[in-house]
């Protein structure tokens, strides 16, 4: 019996479904792997192997991680380092966006462009010239200076980004509040920032997760162990704990909570600058 069109469709979005379900299923299992390690002793883990459900549930783990591993302190370094270099690079890459996109000069584009290249170039080949640079300064192994690092590197994307949404924003709302006699500031706070709420939700979440999971920069410009970020820090956490991979699981899980969390938050937003011009 030869199958209708509609049971045709039917069959291909059930073989979709399955096959995107399997995909899913596979890509979680490091992650389920993760959840048990961190909920069982090394006793355990050593004499049954990785793959077992735990014979005693234990949250000791993360206890252990969070005082004696000292990731209370390493996550207060990431967000003391993480949320200044957030607003900071929203803050000065939104009013960059808003010239480009508005303001028609000469060599706009260039600068346009300048900012495009910067993506492209490959940050490792920057690590001893920043290394250098950031020793003549005198902001090594500091906070500030890991946080200017993070502003300069992401400037280039989030000006790009936030340029493109708001060149979409129709010209006539400016003039009309130049009519009024706003300022130029005005029309950028009260008209154009509000404007790009979901961009920049989406941008923020994007570099919240980027700034906070970041290892290289920290691993470069931080030499004290109680300014390092909770990624350095894990690295520390191996060397303490070595023999317990219980804590250790348990330690990164924790300091994957954050990002969690704020994908959370701003999903409605982060899906909706994600998907900005897509059904034009």
């Amino acid at each position: 019996m030869e199958l209708t069109i509609k049971q045709k469709k039917k069959i291909r979005r059930a073989a979709i479904f399955t096959a995107l379900l399997l995909f899913v299923l596979v890509w979680l299992l490091p992650v389920f792997g993760a959840l048990l390690t961190s909920f069982r002793t090394m006793d355990d883990l050593m004499n049954n192997g990785f793959w077992r459900m735990p014979e005693k549930i234990t949250f000791k783990n993360f206890g252990t991680a969070w005082s004696e591993g000292r990731l209370n302190r390493y996550l207060l370094n990431s967000f003391i380092i993480t949320i200044p270099s957030l607003i900071g690079t929203l803050a000065l890459s939104s009013m960059v966006g808003f010239a480009l996109a508005k303001y028609k000069f000469k060599g706009n584009m260039a600068l346009y462009l300048m900012f495009v290249a910067g993506m492209l170039i490959p940050f490792q080949i920057l690590l001893i010239p920043v290394f250098k640079l950031s020793n003549e300064l005198g902001i090594y192994n500091s906070y500030w200076g890991l946080i200017m690092i993070h502003l300069v590197f992401q400037m280039g994307f989030c000006s790009f980004f936030l340029r493109n949404y708001m060149i979409t924003i129709p010209d006539e709302l400016s003039e009309a509040a130049r009519i009024d006699g706003a300022s130029e500031f005005r029309i950028f706070y009260q008209i154009y920032l509000p404007l790009s709420k979901p961009a920049l939700a989406a941008l923020g979440t994007l570099e919240f997760t980027w700034i906070f999971n970041d290892y290289i920069w920290a691993l470069v410009l931080l030499r004290d162990d109680k300014l390092k970020p909770v990624t350095a820090g894990l690295a520390t956490l191996k060397g303490n704990f070595i023999t317990s991979w219980s804590v250790l699981v348990a330690g990164a899980i924790l300091a994957t909570l954050p990002t969690i969390f704020v994908f959370i938050f701003l999903q409605k937003y982060f899906i909706k600058g994600l998907t900005m011009g897509s059904g034009k």
